[in-house]
């Protein structure tokens, strides 16, 4: 499990670790672990060029101590201090190694590493800061644990901020490592550990282990009952993909049975691609929205009656009120969120994680909101961010096939919030399986699923 720490609970960690360490040890630490990652950047390390932008915090002393250690590797670094109150020690270890402190001579930089802000500083950057980024636009940058500028704890963005190449972490991920749109500025993350000693965190993100773990498998005298049956109520005369989209998320093998109980002119097209579709009786779970048109509301309505778990996709969110407080998993994108909270689509996309848990607390059920990095929250604020996936995923139809994927997980006994993180990493999975042979649409994701599936359950 990839763990994300707020500051508050690392700063509480930091302080334990150091004391117990010698003065300064646990800055050595961060330090050696960043000049290793941006030698790794560099590739080499004789004749290179580095640039320190450096601020007042610890970050700006990582950077400098970090300076120093490349310096003594050969590399000609540079350190711009962008406070009156950097680092005296830092300051003093690169000029002892040779580096230089001051305005940047001309001539072009390998890399920035950026040091300007610590995780406990206020989004934004000041004029001068700015300035120095845009003396160096262009240039790859290495972040020091987060990229100047963003909300650490959110993942939000205001104002001007750092987009890193690479960002190296110390000790665990930070909420802004997987959340976008702070995501998108950090790059590829490097984590460091300086044996820090942590709760639980807020935010979570499912690996491949977690994944193979939560996977429901039958029992040695399993039968198709027992495994747990699904049923869909998706798709009209309007939109008959839908249907079997839906289904072909569901009939991935994970459930011992799948009813598909819609639209009568999707039900030939269905049983023609699924002969193993049967129709409508008792289930386990409902998958219940995708392409319903008028029909969604009867369509939930009749499924809440029946009192087992819920996905509720697509049209159905409109009335998604009338699952409050039952154990269901609503799926929206950004706009279907913004409708059902009364908000603005790009206040949802400014702010992922705030909205999805404002949903879930709302409507007293999990939230899956659909994006590159898709937020699942529990009513209680617990969250989990899935990172698989790939940029071909954005095509028609691949929500149907990610309803169908978690009601089959429901059925076959996960929780909802287990439901939904472990449905949209094998969505996500089996895209990127897919986009091997190249662009995808939405039936190549279901048909990605039994081979990642196959692979995960093996041990």
């Amino acid at each position: 499990m990839l763990r994300a720490h707020a500051v508050e609970q690392v700063r509480a960690a930091e302080a334990e670790l150091l004391a117990r360490l010698p003065e300064g040890a646990l800055m050595q630490r961060a330090a050696a672990g960043l000049a290793y990652a941006v030698l790794d950047f560099l590739g080499s390390a004789y004749g290179r060029r580095v640039l320190l932008l450096v601020g007042s915090g610890d970050n700006g002393g990582d950077a400098l101590y970090a300076g120093a250690t490349l310096a003594r590797r050969g590399v000609q670094v540079e350190a711009w201090l962008l406070s009156s109150s950097a680092h005296e020690g830092g300051v003093a270890a690169l000029r002892g190694a040779g580096g230089r402190i001051g305005r940047p001579a001309p001539g072009a930089f390998d890399v920035v590493v950026d040091g300007i802000v610590g995780i406990g500083g206020r989004p934004g950057l000041r004029p001068d800061a700015v300035a120095a980024l845009a003396h160096v636009a262009g240039t790859p940058v290495v972040a020091v644990d987060t990229p100047s500028g963003v909300d650490v704890d959110t993942g939000e963005i205001s104002g001007p901020h750092v987009s890193a190449d690479v960002t190296v972490t110390f000790g665990t991920h930070k909420v802004c490592h997987l959340v976008d749109p702070a995501a998108q500025a950090c790059g590829a993350i490097h984590l460091v550990d300086i044996g820090l000693t942590l709760p639980e965190p807020p935010v979570e993100a499912l690996q491949a282990a977690d994944v193979a773990a939560l996977l429901p498998r039958p029992s040695l005298d399993a039968q198709k009952y027992a495994r747990g049956v699904v049923g869909v109520r998706a798709g009209s005369a309007t939109y008959t993909g839908a249907a079997l989209l839906s289904v072909s998320g569901a009939a991935c093998g994970l459930a011992g049975m799948v009813r598909y109980d819609g639209a009568p002119e999707a039900a030939a097209m269905v049983r023609a691609a699924h002969p193993e579709v049967v129709g409508p009786g008792r289930v386990q779970a409902w998958v219940v929205g995708s392409g319903s048109d008028d029909g969604a509301e009867d369509a939930l309505r009749r499924s809440v009656a029946d009192g087992v778990p819920l996905v509720v996709d697509a049209d159905a969110l409109a009335h998604a009120g009338l699952a409050r407080g039952r154990p269901a998993v609503l799926t929206p994108h950004a706009g279907e969120l913004a409708r059902m909270l009364g908000v603005e689509r790009a206040d949802v996309e400014a702010r992922w994680l705030d909205h999805a848990r404002l949903a879930a607390r709302q409507y007293d059920a999990v939230v899956l909101l659909k994006g590159r990095h898709t937020v699942i929250a529990r009513p209680d604020g617990h969250a989990r961010v899935t990172t698989a996936g790939t940029p071909w995923l954005a095509t028609a139809g691949a929500g149907d096939v990610l309803g169908g994927l978690i009601g089959a997980l429901l059925a076959a006994g996960l929780t909802p919030y287990d439901a939904a993180s472990v449905g949209s990493w094998l969505h996500g999975a089996a895209a990127t399986l897919a986009a091997r042979r190249g662009p995808i649409v939405a039936s190549d994701v279901a048909r990605s699923l039994p081979a990642l599936l196959g692979a995960l359950a093996t041990p």
